[in-house]
């Protein structure tokens, strides 16, 4: 399932058991062809430069944030071939300290920063160093971000209609029948010759393997000799791909919210383990709700908060609230929830509003926004396309079926959710990835910075320490009983204390650090 991007964690903004190996379908290893090719669009980036100027939409957006465009490779084993333009933004380091208005601070770099997906747009990402939590940071470095490959503007994919991507009211039975499932098979299977009518022979070529190129050709446009960069969620899966490949062009890397990188969990397997993690998340929520029942009357116990919840899909099947909220919105509104707590005094008054006759909040909340829709369909096909392509994914249904009627028993809340969105990968008509075996040894990488929330539900604890253990000289940094999706330049100081020490003179804790759990929000009702 596709992590939003992080702007909350910014500062705004087990069950392996389960799953077989994933299946065969043809598979492609990457080899000397696109080493080369990746050599020759770093030369020529590096000679090209990056000219920026003024950004298309941001007229009205505070800030200095200023915009240019990379050229790629579409296909790195032939890099004379079709071109892509990435678009690139940058917000200049300040140099200003803002502990000591009269000290001058040199700059350090770029930093160039990816706040997840697969699909996610980083264009206006460097605006965090307005953030009060970024202006050390942003002193020092020239915050940049880019749309990755397929994400607009950078050569846009799509896979269908973006009038037809919000199909709301929806149903989202957590125990499917028999006929629902076909029905959603039926849909997987058009969404998938959908992309390959759409993207054609290019769609094979959205992969992480790419993404982790392309980053290698804008350090060299920026002019960077070695990269300094923040990835989080998906984005520390393809920047450990990066040090994989590229170790020496290394500088700092930031890792935050650790996708598990073993070629075995890519993808199908790291879904599966999502699928349960969100179901302990969710409990967090029933439970902080159920301490709160003075304020929002759903219930003095986990359960009972529960069966409030139960009888509001309910309703909502037999009866979408403003003719656009069924039951499938409501859980998409609650699945939010479960990547950032900023979020849950939001949900618990729309809930509560909702049972007590008043559905506006939850209209506002839940329901689809027309105008968002090419966006929201852009960033779905380049999710989809990139998963798919990356690795083998079972190809017989009766796998799929079996590993999640397994797991919705013990974790009904999003498990068949994320089969639907995963689904048409079992029918992806493009060859498939065979996932790089991320590793490093010793001396070969400079020291590297993981963060990871102890109850991560998007990226479950287990990826951080995998990805430690196979990024050599790799620190870790917990926040202690906390489940944000993404924990840099949030509101625990603890960690940003850490994460402003790595980036502004390059200090690690010993192998493992802590930190305490951050506040839990306070409930509130908005009026």
């Amino acid at each position: 399932m596709r992590a939003p991007a992080l702007f909350t964690a910014a500062g705004s903004l087990l069950l392996t058991t389960l799953a077989v190996a994933p299946a065969g379908g043809s598979t492609v290893v990457p080899g000397a062809a696109e080493l080369r090719g990746a050599a020759v669009a770093v030369a020529r980036a590096a000679d090209a430069g990056v000219t920026f100027g003024d950004c298309a939409d941001a007229a009205e957006l505070p800030g200095s944030l200023r915009c240019g465009t990379v050229s790629v490779p579409l296909d790195y084993a032939h890099p004379a071939g079709q071109q892509i333009r990435l678009t690139v933004s940058q917000v200049p380091a300040t140099h200003k300290d803002p502990r000591n208005s009269k000290r001058r601070v040199p700059r350090q770099g770029a930093l160039v920063l990816n706040p997840g997906g697969p699909g996610a747009s980083g264009l206006y990402y460097p605006l965090i160093g307005l953030l009060p939590e970024w202006k050390r940071i942003g002193a020092a470095y020239d915050l940049v971000g880019y749309a990755p490959r397929g994400v607009s503007p950078s050569a846009p994919l799509s896979c269908q209609d973006p009038k037809r991507f919000f199909k709301g009211p929806a149903q989202a039975p957590a125990h499917p029948s028999e006929s629902y499932k076909r029905e959603r098979i039926a849909q997987a299977r058009a969404y998938a010759r959908g992309c390959a009518q759409r993207a054609g022979k290019a769609l094979r070529f959205y992969t992480s393997l790419n993404n982790a190129r392309d980053l290698d050709v804008v350090r060299a446009a920026l002019g960077e000799r070695q990269l300094t960069f923040m990835g989080s969620s998906y984005g520390t899966y393809f920047g450990a791909l990066y040090a994989t490949m590229f170790p020496a062009h290394v500088r700092r890397m930031v890792f935050d919210a650790a996708v598990d990188p073993g070629p075995g969990q890519i993808w199908y397997r790291n879904n599966l383990a999502q699928s349960a993690a969100f179901e302990s998340r969710w409990t967090d929520f029933r439970e902080w709700i159920a301490r709160h029942d003075d304020v929002y009357g759903l219930g003095d116990t986990a359960e009972k908060v529960r069966r409030s919840y139960e009888k509001a899909r309910a309703r909502l099947a037999a009866e979408p609230a403003g003719g656009t909220v069924g039951p499938a919105q409501l859980q998409g509104s609650f699945l939010s929830a479960g990547y950032y707590d900023t979020y849950w005094p939001h949900r618990a008054q729309a809930l509560s509003d909702y049972l007590k006759g008043r559905p506006k909040r939850l209209i506002e909340q839940a329901g689809p926004r027309q105008e968002d829709a090419a966006e929201a369909e852009n960033a779905n096909a380049v999710y989809t396309a990139v998963e798919c392509n990356d690795a083998p994914w079972p190809k017989d249904w009766k796998v799929w079926d079996r590993d999640n009627t397994r797991l919705a028993r013990v974790a009904p809340f999003v498990t068949w959710d994320n089969v639907w969105m995963n689904l048409p990968c079992a029918y992806w008509p493009a060859p498939r990835q065979r996932p790089l075996d991320v590793r490093t040894g010793p001396g070969e990488l400079p020291p590297t910075l993981i963060l990871a929330a102890e109850r991560d539900a998007a990226a479950p604890y287990q990826g951080a320490l995998e990805l430690q253990r196979r990024l050599s000289g790799a620190v870790l940094v917990t926040e202690r009983d906390a489940g944000t999706h993404g924990i840099a330049g949030g509101p625990n100081q603890c960690v940003n204390g850490y994460l402003d020490a790595y980036l502004l003179e390059g200090r690690v804790p010993e192998r493992r650090a802590a930190c305490t759990g951050r506040a839990e929000p306070k409930a509130t009702l908005a009026p």
